[in-house]
């Protein structure tokens, strides 16, 4: 079988090329997900719908064909928690701990990713003891070796291609709340509309550090994504006063010693239960962001407490 019809369709030129339909793009990901397109093939429909930009009924399509591709290999969960992000820029991995604290509420946490290009101090995989037996990773090498020769054409390319977001769709879990962290902040409508196509009816996509879904507790966060299948936008209020970075790449932070107490930050501790507050809100576990905020506020006062169950 081949994509190149596939190709021709968003390549023929300007007034003749036009997107994939989202049935099309299941098609051509299928093809290229059971290894029968030809890589040069591949790299072509990438780039050229990385030039011209996503849209959601391709990002819908592609997504789709992957569900069909992996499907019963993770337990059904509360919450999708995708990692992808990459770079030298990012910090501690301090989601890791806003996992931890949703998990400590009770709901059950899927995560999932891979990540390059990370100094020691940011690596996930790293630092994923300190999430917590509750949490869930899994590696998508291991999860999907397909989506990941995928994901790694990056070396080839040297540029990012839609299925870094495509990643973050995915849902491997079938989770019936999934959390989404974007770099670049037009990504947030076009991932909530995808997952409309989908059938997704709980999102919440933040601009997250180094695309992370990790908040910065010194602004004002604007949340998009979906409630009940409808679209939906809202602002989380800055929970400190002085505006900082998010991540500061010359202080050095080991979140077990945060955890533990033995290290003390209000930065740091603002952003686990800022980031964690997020995703009750997207879980329902409270009505309103201040109510979810202070239930991770608590949560963090009584970490070292056995864990909720959650009904």
């Amino acid at each position: 079988m081949s994509i190149a019809p596939y190709v021709r369709i968003v390549a023929r030129g300007q007034g003749r090329a036009r997107p994939l339909t989202m049935s099309e793009a299941h098609d051509a990901m299928t093809i290229i997900l059971r290894g029968q397109a030809d890589p040069e093939a591949v790299g072509a429909l990438l780039m050229v719908l990385r030039l011209r930009g996503e849209v959601p009924e391709e990002i819908a399509g592609f997504t789709a064909a992957l569900r069909d591709h992996v499907t019963g290999v993770l337990p059904t969960a509360d919450l999708d928690w995708p990692s992808y992000a990459a770079g030298r820029t990012r910090g501690a991995p301090l989601f890791l701990l806003a996992a931890r604290l949703v998990a400590q509420a009770g709901y059950s946490v899927s995560m999932h990713g891979w990540n390059s290009h990370q100094m020691p101090d940011a690596s996930v995989r790293e630092a994923l003891e300190h999430a917590g037996p509750l949490v869930r990773y899994s590696p998508l090498e291991t999860l999907c070796p397909e989506a990941f020769r995928i994901l790694r054409l990056r070396d080839a390319f040297g540029l990012r291609s839609c299925w870094n977001t495509v990643l973050r769709m995915w849902n491997p879990s079938q989770a019936r709340v999934s959390v989404q962290g974007v770099f670049h902040p037009s990504y947030r409508s076009l991932q909530a509309c995808a997952a409309e196509m989908l059938g997704q009816k709980d999102l919440v996509i933040i601009k997250g550090g180094g695309g992370e879904f990790e908040r910065n507790p010194t602004k004002d966060i604007a949340l998009f994504g979906l409630r009940d299948g409808v679209h939906a936008q809202a602002t989380a209020p800055a929970l400190l006063a002085q505006p900082r970075r998010l991540h500061d790449p010359e202080m050095t932070l080991n979140i077990g010693t945060l955890w533990r107490g033995d290290l003390q930050s209000a930065q740091a501790q603002a952003t686990v239960t800022g980031t964690a507050a997020l995703a009750l809100w997207g879980l329902r576990a409270e009505a309103t962001l201040k109510e979810c905020q202070d239930l991770a506020q608590d949560l963090w006062s009584n970490r070292n407490v056995q864990q909720k169950v959650h009904a």
